[in-house]
């Protein structure tokens, strides 16, 4: 496994554990508790996550299999690179600007299930392996399309990149959440 690989499997194993140490002790109250209406919850964070990981899952799975087919958008040779950095930098925690998430990667609007920490840790399990599986591929090589947007291309090694920042970006997001003044501290 390339040492990027590795960095990354670290990386959102890591994820995977503050997220059960964090917020698995959080009742189903707590884990829905909104600090506004336009604001997502620490369970609409993770509802998220899991939305948008999924997405990319099956690519993953046909990559493993040697069955991904490339579009005409994956094999431009300018794209990929931009996409993916762009992906990069935008989705990077440090970067204050807020972006709205596309509308298939929205949260569930009401009662996300109490258990939605437990069905991020078991879905990063499933992740990290797949991203193991691919590790001896030019990963930098594979372009692949964007769950969120047909038009976008990356290399498959951008999409793990964009998948951990993108985790670290709203772990921080619900950590903000349990430390707002009207969090219930009590289940």
């Amino acid at each position: 496994m390339s040492s990027e690989v590795d960095s990354l499997v670290s990386q959102a194993d890591a994820i995977a554990q503050d997220a059960q140490k964090v917020f698995g002790g959080l009742s189903k109250e707590q884990l829905n508790w909104k600090p506004g209406a336009e604001r997502w919850s620490v369970a609409q964070c993770f509802d998220h996550l899991i939305t948008t990981n999924s997405g990319y899952l099956p690519v993953i799975d046909d990559v493993v299999k040697g069955q991904k087919k490339s579009s005409i958008w994956q094999k431009l040779p300018f794209f990929p690179g931009i996409w993916g950095k762009l992906l990069i930098k935008s989705l990077d925690p440090a970067q204050t600007r807020k972006i709205k998430a596309p509308k298939r990667f929205q949260p569930a609007q009401s009662d996300v299930s109490g258990s939605i920490i437990n069905d991020f840790v078991n879905q990063q399990r499933q992740l990290i392996e797949k991203i193991k599986a691919t590790a001896n591929l030019d990963l930098e090589r594979i372009v692949i399309t964007s769950p969120a947007a047909s038009l976008v291309t990356y290399s498959l090694m951008d999409a793990y990149r964009i998948i951990v920042v993108h985790e670290r970006r709203h772990f921080q997001q619900a950590q903000r959440v349990t430390e707002e003044s009207g969090f219930p501290t009590t289940s």
